[in-house]
C-alpha cells in the first residue's frame, strides 16, 4: 500500500488505541500555522476539482464521518472544509437524538437512508457510532444490546464500500483542557451562547467514560475499507489542515474520472 501524508493519523485495523497517547496539540507534519494556511488554498483547489470529477463519473461515492467529543470541532470542521464545493453532489447530515419513530427501528434505520448515492460527497456530523457512544456512556440501552454493533456497524460499512461508497471517518481528539476554553467561549459570546446546553457540563463529568467509549469505537470498527483518523484538534487551523489532506488524498486515490464525450464527436450545435 502506497504511504500518504495521512497515514500519520490513521489507525490500522486491529490497533488497541489509546487516546492518552495522542497529544491533541500536536501539529506533526507542518511546521506552525502559517505554514498550514499556505496549504490550504491548493487543497480546496484540489478537493474542488475532485469533488466535480466524483460528480461527473457518477460512479462511486464518498462519505466522510466527524465524530468529536462536545465542542470538538465537527461544526468548524465543515464550514471550513467544504464550502465552495458544487451542492448539487455534496450533502451535510447531522444526526440528533433519535425521534420516536427512529427509536421504534434497529438503530441503523435512520442512517442509511442519508448513506451517499453514485457521485455524491456527504458528510456525516455525528453518525451512527453515537449507538455505541452516548448510549454507552449514559446507559440508554443494556450492555448486551450495545456492544454487537460494533460488528453490525461493520457489516453495515462493508455493505457501503462493496456498493462503490469509499469511507472515512475522522475523531477530532481534543483536550479537556481545550474543551472548557471553547465552552466559555461560548457562553461568554452572545453570538454562539445558544450553541452551549446546561447539559453539556453534565457530559463533561463523563470524560473519561466518553473517552473509553470512542477507544474502544475506533478500534474495533478501523477497517481497510473504512479506516479511522484520528486527528489532534486543540489548534483549529492543524485541525483543517489535517482533515483536508486525508479527504483530499482519499479522493485523489479514488483518482475519479471525467465520462468520456466520444459520442459528441463531429456533433455541432446550429
Amino acid at each position: 500500500m502506497t504511504t500518504t501524508e495521512a497515514d500519520r493519523w490513521r489507525v490500522p485495523p486491529g490497533t488497541a488505541v489509546d487516546l492518552a497517547a495522542v497529544d491533541p496539540r500536536s501539529a506533526d507534519g507542518v511546521a506552525g500555522k502559517d505554514e498550514s494556511a499556505a496549504a490550504l488554498p491548493d487543497l480546496h483547489d484540489r478537493l474542488r476539482s475532485l469533488q466535480e470529477r466524483l460528480w461527473a463519473e457518477h460512479t462511486r461515492s464518498l462519505l466522510v464521518v466527524l465524530q468529536a467529543i462536545d465542542a470538538g470541532g465537527k461544526d468548524g470542521t465543515i464550514k471550513h472544509l467544504f464550502l465552495g464545493l458544487n451542492p448539487a453532489g455534496v450533502e451535510v447530515v447531522s444526526f440528533k437524538a433519535p425521534s420516536e419513530e427512529e427509536r421504534a427501528h434497529d438503530f441503523l434505520w435512520r442512517i442509511h437512508p442519508h448513506t451517499p448515492g453514485k457521485g455524491e460527497m456527504v458528510i456525516f456530523n455525528r453518525s451512527h457510532y453515537e449507538d455505541v457512544l452516548v448510549v454507552r456512556v449514559h446507559s440508554l440501552v443494556p450492555e448486551d444490546v450495545w456492544r454487537p454493533r460494533y460488528e453490525l456497524i461493520n457489516q453495515f460499512e462493508a455493505n457501503l464500500a462493496a456498493a462503490g461508497t469509499r469511507i472515512v471517518k475522522t475523531f477530532l481528539h481534543i483536550s479537556k483542557d481545550e474543551q472548557a476554553e471553547r465552552f466559555q467561549a461560548r457562553i461568554d459570546d452572545p453570538t454562539k451562547c445558544w450553541k452551549f446546553r446546561v447539559g453539556d457540563l453534565a457530559d463533561r463529568q463523563r470524560w473519561d467514560d466518553y473517552r473509553k467509549a470512542f477507544e474502544e469505537a475506533v478500534s474495533r470498527t478501523s477497517t481497510e475499507h473504512a479506516p479511522w483518523y484520528v486527528v489532534p484538534a486543540d489548534r483549529k487551523w492543524y485541525r483543517n489542515w489535517a482533515v483536508s489532506r486525508i479527504v483530499v488524498e482519499t479522493l485523489e486515490a479514488m483518482d475519479p474520472r471525467y465520462p468520456s464525450c466520444a459520442e459528441l464527436e463531429g456533433v455541432t450545435v446550429t
